[in-house]
């Protein structure tokens, strides 16, 4: 049976919640910061200790993964990533050799670097070692999920998505939606993420839940592509 999937906005970034066979599985955790909402939320929608049955991290920045150790204490649970991206959470060093295609992101990055804003995010940062490594093409069934993972390097090396069944995509910051949706502008290996991209490209998907913004039908980021491109993914998805 397809999960629904619950969007759950923390501000300028987003966690996803899905309700499986008894429980539930949480996407992405949002930053120390916007904690109080991402548990009322969890309250709101009758998740709580002993039945949140797994969190998985999309990649290991802390705007992703900032809550998961104390979700993990609190409710008793495990976090599943890839295996890419266990160095940055378990030492929280995030920022190391990406590359920001947006001028306003440069700006904002500049700033923090400048007023410190980085460094003391970086010290609050609650580290941990993640206890399952997700893999390309690996079923969440044993988890309650109809859905399969991803991997998908370019933003961060251990990047990955979520697939339904029913073709929903938790595509983490591989894909976002800030003004309109596109490929990550922040990039680690630029041919990675095209290969991710591409990737995508030959898969049945319908909706995506980018880890920023709202979510957008796949054919709207095919649009964005070349024409060959957009023409060939419109035909697949038909």
């Amino acid at each position: 049976m397809a999960s629904e999937i619950q969007t759950v906005n923390l501000g300028f970034v987003n966690s996803y919640l899905l309700e499986v066979s008894q429980g539930f599985v949480l996407v992405d955790t949002g930053i120390r910061n916007k904690r109080d909402i991402l548990e009322k939320a969890l309250n709101s929608a009758g998740c709580g200790p002993g039945n949140l049955k797994l969190i998985i991290i999309t990649h290991g920045d802390m705007d992703h993964s900032g809550n998961a150790a104390y979700l993990r204490d609190k409710f008793k649970t495990k976090i599943a990533m890839h295996r890419n991206d266990s160095q940055m959470v378990e030492e929280g060093k995030m920022m190391s050799k990406r590359r920001l295609k947006s001028f306003l992101m440069r700006m904002i990055f500049a700033i923090m670097r400048f007023t410190g804003g980085m460094q003391k995010a970086a010290a609050r940062f609650e580290k941990f070692k993640p206890d399952i490594y997700l893999e390309d093409e690996q079923s969440l069934r044993d988890h309650g999920l109809d859905a399969k993972v991803l991997h998908l390097p370019g933003h961060t090396k251990g990047s990955l998505g979520l697939l339904t069944e029913s073709g929903d995509l938790i595509a983490g910051d591989t894909l976002q939606n800030r003004r309109s949706p596109s490929s990550s502008t922040i990039i680690e290996n630029e041919a990675e993420l095209s290969s991710s991209i591409e990737k995508l490209s030959n898969l049945s998907i319908k909706t995506v839940y980018p880890g920023h913004g709202n979510p957008f039908q796949w054919e709207q980021f095919a649009a964005s592509l070349n024409p060959q491109k957009a023409k060939e993914s419109r035909a697949f998805h038909r």
